[in-house]
């Protein structure tokens, strides 16, 4: 008997091991499923781009827009404005640049009669603490500036519904051919889509799964400022919640035509269909390039005075048809 707790040692051992990876796999369970499912997404966003890339075969839409009037405000009397006439923009922190600001005034002078909201930090706030006061604790807290504003993007599009555009876009026309649909982004590269400038109807389910997958995504990658950003808050993190969604026929990606399919792909300093992009990705980090270069393995092309009230709603789930939950 004196030798067996020297036999049961080894094995008390292994159940210790063994207990101890079950609790750390579970409590980390939810950390790892997110990280799988966002460096996942070269592979999974290809998925159907078919249907959901706009263009001129699939919807009879100029993605060139030469056929289109600079002022061109509507899609009617073709086709209904899902999207209201409302432009967001936002700046948060410093005042913005004089360059910003004249960039701005173009695209008011193209939107004339739009509803405008410019968004600073307290009409933000005011906005974070009456209409999602549950993410109001992680909106103040974020690490980096821009998270609190890519947040503020999606808060801002689905309470409102309308265009939300950075501040170094400099508008060269209307948006009004693309009210059509019920929700617009264009592409990146390598993947994904561009929340620089989003457009979507109130309330658009796809924008409330943005919302409210926030904090899931909330984690701080290793330190790393931009895969941070980019996968906590930013195009990376919207492009992944967008492969989740049992509709992504109705989730439309602005891309180029086959021959220039870069056309719309806002990086850098760069002219497209819609706009002047001013390059202002200042808050890039040293970690950026390893980021955007894993993205090329498995894939291809593809900051207004005027606020309005309202009485706080709760954010509803999104209905079944347009709604896909995480894997669990």
């Amino acid at each position: 008997m004196a030798s067996q707790p020297s036999l049961l040692r080894p094995r008390n051992r292994i159940l210790l091991v063994v207990a101890l990876l079950l609790v750390t796999l579970t409590y980390f369970r939810s950390v790892l499923r997110i990280t799988l499912l966002t460096l996942a997404l070269p592979i999974t966003w290809a998925t159907s781009s078919s249907d959901f890339v706009i263009s001129a075969e699939r919807d009879g839409f100029d993605v060139t827009f030469a056929n289109y009037s600079v002022h061109q405000q509507s899609a009617q009397p073709e086709y209904p404005d899902l999207i209201p006439p409302i432009l967001h923009q936002i700046s948060l922190g410093r005042g913005p640049k004089a360059e910003w600001l004249e960039a701005r005034n173009s695209c008011l002078q193209h939107h004339v009669g739009w509803e405008t909201h410019f968004w600073t930090d307290e009409n933000a706030h005011a906005l974070v603490a009456e209409k999602f006061p549950h993410l109001k604790e992680m909106w103040e807290g974020y690490r980096f500036p821009i998270q609190k504003v890519d947040a503020l993007r999606y808060m801002v599009l689905y309470e409102y519904g309308g265009v939300v555009l950075d501040m170094d876009l400099d508008c060269r026309r209307s948006m009004g051919p693309l009210r059509r649909f019920g929700f617009v982004s264009p592409a990146a590269h390598p993947v994904g889509f561009s929340n620089g400038m989003m457009m979507a109807s109130k309330q658009h389910p796809f924008v409330g799964e943005l919302v409210r997958n926030l904090p899931r995504f909330n984690l701080n990658w290793f330190g790393l400022p931009y895969a941070t950003v980019m996968f906590s808050t930013g195009c990376h993190y919207a492009s992944v919640i967008h492969t989740f969604q049992k509709n992504r026929s109705e989730l439309r990606i602005l891309s180029g035509p086959k021959e220039s399919p870069l056309m719309h792909r806002l990086n850098g300093d760069v002219i497209t269909p819609l706009f002047h992009h001013l390059g202002a990705s200042s808050w890039h980090s040293f970690d950026a390039a390893l980021i955007v270069s894993l993205g090329r393995l498995n894939s291809g092309p593809v900051s207004s005075p005027h606020t309005s009230s309202g009485s706080a709603r709760p954010l509803p789930a999104a209905p079944a048809r347009a709604r896909a939950p995480l894997p669990p």
